[in-house]
């Protein structure tokens, strides 16, 4: 049974509040975080966007908050409330600034590629963005390129794909992150270095497993596919590993100055 220590509910009902306000009542997209660079873009969404989550179903607050409430009161117990909160924030900041990073440079170098092929429309071009940006459809657009490099004056096959890269461009640059994952992966890898023979239950695995091989599969699993990454997959991969990250490097810096961690 879950045990609510006093921030663990906090941060719970902190959560569920911010999501049910942003679902049904107020529009808070600009509490989500941007890119850098984005008209949508204010400092303050390094610390608001891990209050935020997908509002399309509760299935990923629902993830997120189950972790929170079943690796964080052991936690809490062992530090106290105040330094369990910094702990969150912290690894919630941190994976948010490590993330941004990497998508404020994807979105720029999209934003360089796309250009380079507005003012020299080639089949060289093309596929320069095609296989940047679109590795897994990148061999669709070889016919295109073919016919740019035939007739490169075909101004269909420029307007068509142009319009394609600039609907992905914006995409990219106004798409937001929203989620408390980064915080919570920081929580997971906290948990496998201080309680690492705790034994867990992980759906879908039909038997307990030791916290810390938990925290080295599921590291290895996020790293896996934040580099192969699959089509369709939204998930912010890089952003729980600086989670993770920030986590281990806070937990040294706290040993390292001989900090109670209990």
């Amino acid at each position: 049974m879950f045990q609510f220590t006093p921030m663990v509910r906090n941060l719970l009902i902190a959560n569920v509040v911010v999501f049910i306000a942003s679902k049904y009542l107020l529009n808070l997209d600009l509490l989500a975080l941007y890119p850098i660079g984005s008209p949508m873009f204010w400092p303050w969404q390094f610390l608001t966007y891990m209050f935020m989550h997908a509002t399309a179903d509760w299935s990923h607050i629902f993830s997120n908050m189950i972790g929170l409430i079943a690796l964080g009161p052991l936690l809490e117990e062992r530090w106290g409330a105040k330094r369990f909160l910094t702990f969150w924030l912290i690894c919630g900041v941190g994976a948010g600034v490590l993330y941004n990073g990497l998508r404020t440079y994807e979105v720029h170098r999209m934003g360089q590629q796309l250009e380079a092929f507005r003012q020299e429309p080639t089949g060289v071009n093309l596929m320069n963005f095609a296989e940047t940006n679109l590795p897994d459809l990148a061999k669709t657009y070889e016919s295109s390129a073919v016919k740019l490099h035939d007739n490169p004056n075909d101004t269909y096959v420029i307007n068509n794909v142009l319009g394609r890269f600039e609907a992905l461009y914006e995409g990219s640059l106004n798409g937001p992150m929203v989620g408390a994952s980064g915080a919570l992966f920081g929580i997971i890898i906290a948990f496998g270095m201080l309680f690492p023979n705790t034994s867990l239950m992980v759906f879908p695995l039909p038997i307990p497993i030791k916290a810390k091989y938990f925290v080295i599969l599921y590291g290895l699993y996020e790293f896996f596919f934040g580099i192969r990454r699959l089509p369709g997959d939204n998930i912010a991969h890089f952003a729980h590993l600086g989670g993770m990250l920030v986590g281990f490097i806070v937990l040294q810096i706290w040993q390292r100055n001989r900090t109670r961690l209990y």
